[in-house]
């Protein structure tokens, strides 16, 4: 069997990143965020406006973008919010839908969902030339399934107002995921998109394009004990989410496994703590001014 990026099935793809939101303290790095960083970062961009239309690039299942969205409507209360979500998984959107429905207090917010990716969504307004601007964009965990990081930051830089910003959150330059794929990513399938990048590659970038920004650590971590228990499906499902790579305990070459199960119990990835090894899942949110 063919290694395969995890990217390929969006069924599974869903089933990793469920047990990954499970094992991991992801959500609640962002919730704090939310709650203590991003009233601040959001201060400027309703300024005098009518109506705020948000983007979200790969807006998942929509948890945080539904915090992210009370956060804007606690600031600007009474305005009307346009939220566009691009999202290429269904079942995701589903969830969103479900997620949104079961919210309360969303009265003012005007929801479109997108089933597309990224690029089809650019190549979409190029070609309409309509060239809609936002006041707040935000892309979470997404950038590693583009084809150019460089230029999708770039475009979606361009359809910023005057005074708003985009929100970039991805896994740290600091973190075991950029310490794994700086080893271990010319092994791992590179078909169907995967970018192994960090948010250290990511800030090389806005440097040499001269954006303006600022950057902030979440640390985060998760427990990765069940990778190392043979047969067992929450850890399997780990090291697909892990390695990017859609069944990767059966489609994997033997030596690759062993090296990937020894550094991951390393001190470099991982903490060991009370019988259990948790794997340094610390992110970066970078804020981009327009």
């Amino acid at each position: 069997m063919t290694m395969r990026s995890l990217s390929y099935d969006h069924s599974h793809y869903a089933a990793s990143f469920n047990v990954f939101l499970k094992k991991s303290t992801e959500h609640q790095c962002m919730q704090e965020f939310i709650q203590k960083k991003l009233p601040g970062i959001i201060s400027s961009v309703g300024h005098e406006k009518s109506s705020i239309n948000v983007l979200s690039v790969g807006g998942g299942a929509g948890e945080i973008d539904l915090q992210i969205l009370t956060k804007l409507q606690d600031k600007y209360p009474g305005i009307i919010i346009h939220n566009d979500v691009i999202e290429p998984n269904s079942e995701q959107i589903m969830k969103y839908k479900e997620n949104a429905a079961k919210t309360s207090n969303l009265e003012n917010i005007k929801f479109t969902w997108h089933k597309e990716t990224s690029s089809e969504f650019e190549s979409r307004m190029k070609t309409s030339k309509e060239m809609r601007k936002w006041n707040f964009i935000h892309m979470i965990q997404m950038l590693y399934y583009v084809d150019d990081v460089s230029a999708t930051i770039r475009f979606f830089h361009s359809l910023l107002e005057p005074g708003a910003k985009l929100l970039i959150v991805h896994v740290s330059g600091t973190s075991g995921w950029a310490k794994l794929w700086k080893k271990l990513s010319p092994r791992l399938p590179v078909v169907d998109r995967c970018a192994y990048v960090s948010s250290a590659d990511i800030k090389q970038l806005l440097d040499g394009a001269g954006l303006k920004y600022q950057s902030y650590e979440l640390p985060s971590v998760m427990d990765i004990t069940d990778c190392f228990t043979e047969g067992n499906k929450d850890g399997e499902l780990l090291l697909d989410f892990l390695t990017e790579t859609n069944n990767f305990v059966e489609t994997a070459p033997l030596d690759l496994k062993d090296e990937i199960i020894k550094d991951l119990k390393s001190p470099e990835l991982s903490e060991k703590r009370n019988g259990k090894f948790l794997f340094n899942n610390t992110l970066s949110a970078i804020v981009i001014e327009s």
